[in-house]
Parts: C-alpha cells; structure tokens; sequence
C-alpha cells in the first residue's frame, strides 16, 4: 500500500500516472488533507494493519501541514522506517532543513513538465523496493 497525502487533484492524478507508467502496483490510499493523514496513521498505530510501504507527502495541506504529518509519522512506532518522500511545491531552504530533521527520505519539488513529473515513479519504485521493504 502507498500513502498519498496531496490536496490537489490533478496531483494526484499524475502521481497515479507516474506509479503506473513505472509498473507500480497495489492500492493507493489518498487522504487531501493533513488532518485525515494523521487520522489514517493513528489508525495504522493502533490497529492490526501494517504501515504503507511509502508515503508520498506534500507539505502544502489544509486543517494540518505535511510537517506535522511527518513528525507524527516519525514519532510512531510501526511507521517510523517506512521510506517518506515529500512531493512538493516548495523550494524553500526552510522547507528542506524541516524535512531532513522530521526524516524524509527524499525532498522533491514538483516538476513543471509532464515527462519529469511521470519519471518520479522511477524514484517511487526504488523507494518500495528499499531494504526497510524487503
């Protein structure tokens, strides 16, 4: 399973776009905003059912933002090796120094082509198939 937390629909759609034109395959769970993501991931914590094997994050959310997302995530148990990569809009050095110390595996900003944002599926397998997967 992925976790896709990404507000916007279009986004999502390419993402979706990206995981299937790199032959990935399983069940997407999309949450659009911080504080559903979070909902999502108490559940994870607290119930019989496994972390996903990745989680795409934006950091852009309404009701809670993608950093709080993250530290929520890094701060549990099941989930805190789970491979995180942040998808967003953002270029801000901010941003980043935030990301590397709440433990995303990867910061990205969104491309503004097409081919480079279907590409990130590469960068989304590898992510799946990492050891903390195997």
């Amino acid at each position: 399973m992925i976790a896709l937390v990404e507000d916007n629909p279009a986004d999502v759609g390419l993402i979706c776009r990206a995981l299937e034109a790199h032959g990935v395959e399983g069940e997407i769970a999309a949450m659009n905003d911080g504080e559903n993501a979070i909902r999502f991931f108490q559940f994870v914590e607290t119930e019989a059912i496994g972390c996903p094997g990745l989680v795409i994050l934006d950091l852009n959310l309404p009701r809670k933002s993608g950093r709080e997302v993250l530290e929520y995530i890094r701060r549990g148990e099941k989930c805190a090796r789970t491979p995180i990569i942040v998808l967003t809009s953002s270029d801000a050095d901010e941003d980043r120094a935030d990301a590397n110390r709440f433990g995303a595996s990867h910061y990205i900003r969104k491309p503004l082509r097409l081919q480079e944002f279907l590409d990130l599926g590469a960068i989304f397998r590898q992510a799946l198939s990492g050891p903390q997967n195997r």
